[in-house]
């Protein structure tokens, strides 16, 4: 049976472009850029919580990258650094080989540097922390939105949503929308060229990982502001076709979260600018709303009444 120290030094250990001293020592040593500032941030996956057991563990690797750079994505910041601690009930050397690859895969495709973690026995439980950069004082905050502001998603959010309802429920998806969605759950795509295109456009920015309108509701609380969504200018196109039903594709694309596009701020001002970034990124940008100087998150439908959202986001412990 392998050990620790091997596994790490078989799987864990890979080379580094931006680093002063990587895997080896008690700690890595890094070295920010002058003028910049350094962000911080963790995300844990935990098996039946955060993703299915039998995900095929490449996979897992990249989605546990990938939603841990999203986070430094989402405030218009370059992802630099990264580690890894997970627990494992046991050595599977396949399995963990697949998953190192994976998760190594993803930090390569986003210039990110695999600096060092831990590895120990018990639940399957992932957990990275990633650090980033910015120029100081230019980090994309969500306390920033005013009213009068634009409210923007990009890409296709609730693929990831119907993804999950296909493998738990057996949610019917059309054609190769299944494997599409579940492409969406399983390897998100952090939207790290588009944070960094937003600085110092965006008032203020988060990624969609508890669904839209939950996290757009982090943004109104920290900015002091409420909100008006327009049903029709949501982006329900692709749920639509994956699924058929548009009661369920609209409460994805609200409610479903695990997609990790980017849901920001504007002034008006910008909307040409923040268009002009789409045939350059080949990632579409949807502008749904408008922030209101009165709280509350509302959605105007499309025969031009307006009531209440009562969709809400994904909460650990509700």
């Amino acid at each position: 049976m392998p050990s620790e120290f091997s596994l790490i030094a078989r799987h864990f250990t890979r080379p580094t472009a931006n680093t002063v001293l990587g895997v080896g020592d008690d700690c890595a040593i890094v070295a920010p850029r002058a003028g910049y500032e350094l962000l911080v941030s963790s995300d844990m996956l935990v098996a039946g919580t955060h993703f299915l057991p039998d995900t095929d563990p490449a996979r897992l690797g990249w989605k546990t990258a990938a939603v841990n750079i999203s986070d430094i994505a989402a405030m218009g910041a370059q992802p630099r650094w990264m580690t890894l601690a997970l627990s494992l009930s046991a050595p599977d050397e396949p399995w963990i080989a697949a998953l190192a690859q994976g998760f190594a895969d993803c930090c390569a495709a986003f210039g990110v540097d695999w600096i060092g973690g831990d590895t120990t026995r018990g639940p399957l439980n992932l957990c990275a922390t990633v650090f980033g950069e910015a120029p100081a004082g230019r980090a994309i905050r969500r306390s920033g939105a005013r009213a009068g502001d634009d409210i923007w998603v990009s890409g296709w959010p609730g693929l990831a949503a119907l993804g999950l309802k296909h493998l738990l429920e057996g949610t019917p998806l059309n054609g190769d929308w299944r494997d599409t969605c579940i492409e969406a759950l399983e390897r998100p795509q952090p939207r790290v060229a588009l944070g960094l295109a937003l600085n110092g456009m965006a008032s203020a920015m988060l990624d969609v990982s508890d669904g839209l309108a939950g996290d757009l509701a982090h943004i109104l609380e920290r900015s002091g502001c409420g909100a008006e969504l327009e049903d029709a200018a949501l982006p329900l196109g692709p749920a639509l076709a994956a699924c058929n039903d548009a009661r369920l594709a609209r409460q994805c694309v609200l409610g479903g979260g695990d997609d990790y596009e980017l849901l920001f701020t504007a002034p008006p001002a910008l909307r040409e600018a923040i268009a002009a970034l789409v045939p350059g990124l080949g990632l579409p940008i949807s502008r749904i709303g408008r922030c209101l100087a009165e709280p509350g998150l509302n959605l105007k439908h499309r025969d031009g009444s307006v009531a209440p959202l009562a969709i809400t986001g994904f909460d650990h412990f509700a």
